[in-house]
């Protein structure tokens, strides 16, 4: 027989109890109470005394036939008294097709199911908490409410589903809370915040927020047209919390009343099409950048409540802007509070070292075998793209996901069932992300930060791809980088860095990034990368903008670099605007602004990135002169552009280049305008009129005046 102390304490023991004889027999735990009464429904008429018993806190009343529906009176020894409706007297309210369905796997929106619901039990308000912990001896509830004292509000088990329910009335929006958990083995306790949160204190706290679900919102057919492959599509990238400071006294994080005041407006100006945002899901340490999160569900309370952030993405759809957020399952930190063994076993991740920790950023790495778990993680994703209305998700660090040796020694990793070194459990899951997303959010883009050769990232399911959308290109940027870093005079060596790129442009749908990973860790700013002389690092960062946005792919520039940041990227500084009180400076942005434009304006441009038909060499092996020339093409026949890169501080006078067409070809942009701060140098009147003369393979030609560190951008009129 359990102790009485033992039946008290458990959730199984409290609230009403019908006995055989037609009684109910009711246990209250309220240890800090001199005694307690039974009350009507209402709350107004007395019916009975508890009885104290032997456990410490432990009351009991028995009376006659069935009683559910009762409330509380507590006196304490100062003789306050305190009304309250019990908790155990409301019956679980999770039905048992949805545990099915979250032990299946399939649970389409477990974030409506798990975690904190304001609801209503019985016409009475208050919250349901749920929690998956199979592993766990006992779960409590603590909160402010409780004193934070796990004995209070233990939680019901739902059985073998491993999932912890418990209704408590009067509990509402902004309650802080976490789960006590009590390990199995050790009979430990630890606190953990709530997987499922939807709001979290912010750093160096980690309780969790009791905050109303957000409907889901429509989707927005401009999002489809934004995001399509043929669309111009240029994406600004944000670390939110340095962009800009806040103007408000005591507060260094802007908030997103103040980001669309003031990033809004910028991006618009400048002529981005997206705003991607580094991680917003909460995170414990600034230095991560959002990278190793605690909460997939929660937005980070840095810059304001959930609300507040889908306000922010409903302002940049008014103002003709698609928001992008970067999204992480491939790690998860393993702090105390988060889901680092997170019922005293390994739960959300792998057991087994080998499989389940990042040797290089001492993360631990999501069961990707486990129903549970993935379904986690997609109700993660659909929860962002539904709750907030972004038009997409950049999937962090996909290589790591899909190999098991990743970073890792011969003798650090375990084989799959085949013997090979992909996670074919990773696989499966990145598959059900894209097909969900498809079928669920349809016009929503999920992008690939994946930087091997593994095949088909950016193909259909059905044809064996892994379903993104998108594919960054990580070989385009490192090669291009390292060509532009070099002397000119040396550059005429790696030519091929700047052209071999294009041999497999269009096997994936490729986006061209310009991180932020390209500006930290010692690298310096774009601007601090290249040679020469003043003047000559900044005709060198205007040509490889203007390079990087005539060639195939979609583009992606990390905030400060569309000026020419000067220093390199700290997260715990807002970026150098001041100077754009420098022409230099100013030119760069002048520049970038003038580059959107012509991606959004010229179909040649952006039509057919992802089509071979849309792309042409034209003088693809003149490494002598570090000088390329090819056309971009558009759908439409008369759909050309011409783009010439002259990598060397050199003019080439009277430059002779094959066109695909006849007619008059005229210079829309030239990175060394006198406008961007360049020398000035172009053919006079801009204009150049094609004859019939052969070059490059080509039946006619034009003649140009090439300027130096230049691109120049040539459209058929």
């Amino acid at each position: 027989m359990p102790e009485q102390h033992d039946i008290v304490l458990a959730a199984a023991g409290r609230g009403p109890h019908a006995t055989k004889q037609g009684r109910t027999i009711i246990r209250v735990f309220q240890p800090d109470a001199r005694s307690l009464e039974l009350l009507s429904a209402d709350g107004k008429r007395s019916t009975g005394v508890f009885k104290k018993l032997a456990a410490e806190g432990g009351f009991q009343i028995s009376v006659a036939g069935e009683l559910t529906d009762y409330r509380l009176r507590a006196t304490w020894t100062d003789g306050n008294t305190w009304t309250f409706d019990d908790p155990y007297r409301h019956p679980p309210s999770i039905s048992e097709y949805d545990l099915w369905l979250f032990a299946e796997g399939t649970l389409l929106r477990p974030h409506d199911v798990l975690g904190a619901q304001l609801i209503d039990s019985g016409g009475v308000s208050g919250t349901r908490f749920a929690v998956w912990a199979p592993h766990a001896a006992s779960v409590s509830v603590v909160s402010d409410f409780n004193f934070w004292d796990e004995r209070r509000h233990p939680m019901r088990s739902r059985g073998s589903s491993g999932i912890w329910e418990l209704f408590i009335p009067g509990v509402g929006d902004g309650t802080l809370y976490k789960f006590a958990i009590k390990d199995r083995r050790a009979r430990r306790t630890t606190q953990k915040s709530d997987p499922f949160a939807r709001r979290v204190e912010l750093r160096p706290s980690n309780a969790s927020i009791v905050s109303k679900s957000l409907l889901p919102t429509e989707i927005d057919p401009r999002s489809q047209r934004r995001n399509h492959f043929d669309a111009p599509i240029s994406i600004y990238e944000v670390h939110a919390s340095s962009w800009k400071y806040s103007r408000k006294p005591g507060r260094r994080f802007a908030d997103w009343d103040e980001l669309i005041e003031t990033l809004i407006p910028h991006v618009v100006d400048m002529g981005f099409t997206h705003i991607e945002l580094l991680p917003l899901s909460e995170y414990p340490l600034d230095e991560s950048w959002g990278y190793q999160p605690t909460g997939l569900y929660a937005v980070t309370s840095r810059h304001g409540r959930p609300e507040d952030f889908r306000r922010f993405v409903e302002a940049c759809h008014v103002a003709g802007i698609g928001v992008i957020v970067d999204w992480v399952p491939a790690h998860f930190p393993a702090d105390a509070h988060g889901l680092a063994r997170f019922d005293g076993d390994a739960l959300y991740e792998y057991a087994d070292p080998r499989e389940g920790k990042h040797p290089d950023w001492n993360t631990l790495i999501y069961d990707f075998g486990r129903p549970q778990v993935i379904n986690f993680l997609l109700g993660s994703a659909l929860h962002w793209l539904e709750s907030f209305n972004v038009d997409g998700l950049r999937v962090d660090a996909v290589a790591s996901m899909l190999y098991r040796d990743y970073s890792r020694r011969h003798n650090e990793w375990l084989p799959n069932k085949l013997g090979g070194r992909e996670n074919l459990e990773a696989i499966t899951f990145l598959r059900q992300l894209n097909e969900m997303v498809g079928k669920h959010r349809p016009g929503a883009i999920v992008i690939a930060e994946e930087s091997t050769a593994f095949p088909q990232v950016s193909h259909p399911t059905y044809l064996g791809g892994l379903g993104f959308h998108y594919k960054w290109n990580m070989g385009w940027m490192n090669d291009t980088l390292r060509y532009i870093s070099r002397e000119p005079i040396h550059r005429r060596h790696h030519h091929r860095e700047l052209t071999f790129h294009i041999s497999y442009a269009h096997s994936e749908n490729f986006i061209l990034p310009i991180s932020h990973d390209e500006v930290v860790h010692g690298k310096g700013s774009l601007l601090g990368r290249m040679p020469g002389t003043r003047q000559q690092r900044f005709a060198n960062l205007r040509a490889y903008l203007g390079f990087m946005f005539a060639h195939p792919g979609k583009k992606l520039l990390f905030m400060g670099s569309e000026f020419g940041q000067q220093s390199e990227w700290n997260h715990a500084t807002e970026l150098e605007w001041q100077l754009l009180g420098d022409e230099a400076h100013l030119g760069i942005q002048r520049l970038t602004r003038d580059l959107n434009n012509l991606l959004r304006n010229s179909a040649a441009l952006h039509q057919l990135d992802h089509d071979r038909a849309g792309f042409e060499w034209l003088d693809v092996d003149n490494h002598k002169h570090s000088l390329i020339a090819f056309s971009r093409r558009g759908s439409g026949i008369d759909s050309i552009m011409i783009v010439i890169c002259n990598f060397t501080p050199v003019a080439r006078e009277g430059y002779r280049v094959g066109v695909p067409a006849a007619g008059t070809y005229e210079e829309c942009l030239n990175t060394d305008s006198r406008y961007y701060g360049g020398s000035n140098i172009g053919t006079p009147l801009g204009l150049a009129r094609a004859e019939k003369k052969a070059a490059h393979g080509k039946s006619f030609s034009i003649v140009l005046r090439i300027p130096p560190l230049a691109t120049i951008f040539l459209a058929r009129k």
